[in-house]
């Protein structure tokens, strides 16, 4: 079965799909990853963070969830993650300083 929302890594165009998931601090950062605000780096490294919240380094065509699609995978990891939005945040920021601290990427 072929899903047309299935990428090889958990895609941008997904991002506005992931808002009201959770609380104010988690849209806020949905809002600004969106934004023209946010640098290229900046969303690179929520897109990582969410690649390794998901999972999708493991995700295949035949499994199940590549027949849901990237945007419901990332939906429902989101809304089970058992943290609070803050450590979401941290996440994200841990992230942002990896990639800024990484000469090849930017």
């Amino acid at each position: 079965m072929y899903n047309s929302d299935t990428e090889v890594i958990f895609p941008l165009r997904s991002v506005p799909f992931l808002r009201g998931l959770r609380g104010p601090q988690w849209d806020q950062l949905i809002d600004y990853i969106l934004s023209d605000l946010a640098s290229q780096q900046e969303q690179i490294a929520f897109i990582l963070m969410i690649v390794r919240l998901v999972g999708c380094s493991g995700c295949n065509a035949d499994s199940f969830r590549a027949m849901r699609g990237c945007t419901k995978c990332a939906q429902q990891s989101i809304k089970r993650y058992r943290g609070e939005d803050q450590d979401l945040i941290n996440l994200y920021e841990k992230t942002k300083q990896e990639i800024q601290n990484n000469p090849r990427i930017g």
